[in-house]
């Protein structure tokens, strides 16, 4: 990781951090090393190490470049812990060996009036037989930019207050899933972070992360989750 972080990220971090925009080449040597799948199984594509190993590399390319570090941290303890802490058989199947090999996910819970109170989210999903119709706004989005896949979390049930956010499994090209600019930021700007709206985007049930009703719960425990990781990160680059 140390050798990796030295020879491939370090050359590109002012060229990153000046053009706010992460190199093709870096995002494709975390993948090729393995470092974005740490935890997954070897038999979805991933290295089967263990969550201490993940903090231990969130902490040494921290140590050169915090944006790369919080690419391989997200995707690490947020969108593959998702997929294995609460995906079905199917999902997994589907998902895990292509966050395994090239595919980014991003989570999308913060909306223009909810941020710190995330869940008075006002995106909704109103069911439509075997499928579900999302529309909404979500802000500060991180990894939107090159993310292959999105965890969108939506009120299928208003009545019901954030006892109806239920989380959805999104692709990128889905139809009416848009992707803004993104924020031009102070720091770790080779991050990005866009808003990312919904427009009457259809999504099968099968593609409900967990259960109906679930998201908070979910969101819940992934994030605290998330947290351990971003302290590796800040840790190396204060």
């Amino acid at each position: 990781v140390t050798k990796f972080a030295q020879e491939r990220v370090a050359p590109l971090v002012r060229k990153m951090d000046e053009n706010s925009k992460m190199e093709d080449s870096v995002i494709q040597g975390l993948f090729e090393q393995g470092l974005m799948s740490i935890e997954l199984g070897e038999e979805y594509g991933g290295t089967g190490a263990s969550f201490f190993a993940t903090i231990l590399v969130v902490e040494e390319l921290a140590k050169v470049d915090a944006a790369v570090a919080l690419l391989c941290e997200l995707q690490n303890t947020l969108t593959n812990k998702l997929f294995t802490t609460y995906g079905t058989e199917e999902q997994k199947r589907t998902y895990l060996p292509r966050v395994a090999k090239d595919t980014i996910g991003s989570f999308c819970l913060s909306e223009p009036g909810s941020g710190s109170d995330a869940f008075s989210l006002k995106t909704r999903a109103e069911k439509k037989g075997d499928y579900y119709i999302i529309n909404g706004s979500k802000m500060w989005i991180s990894l939107a930019e090159h993310a292959g896949v999105f965890f969108v979390m939506a009120n299928t049930d208003p009545s019901l207050g954030y006892r109806g956010i239920t989380c959805f499994i999104v692709d990128r090209d889905t139809e009416g899933l848009h992707v803004g600019k993104k924020e031009d930021k102070l720091g770790i700007r080779a991050s990005s972070t866009c808003p990312v709206t919904f427009e009457n985007v259809k999504v099968p049930e099968t593609n409900i992360l967990g259960q109906v009703g679930q998201g908070y719960k979910l969101a819940i425990g992934m994030l605290n989750t998330g947290r351990i990781g971003i302290a590796a990160q800040v840790r190396n680059f204060a």
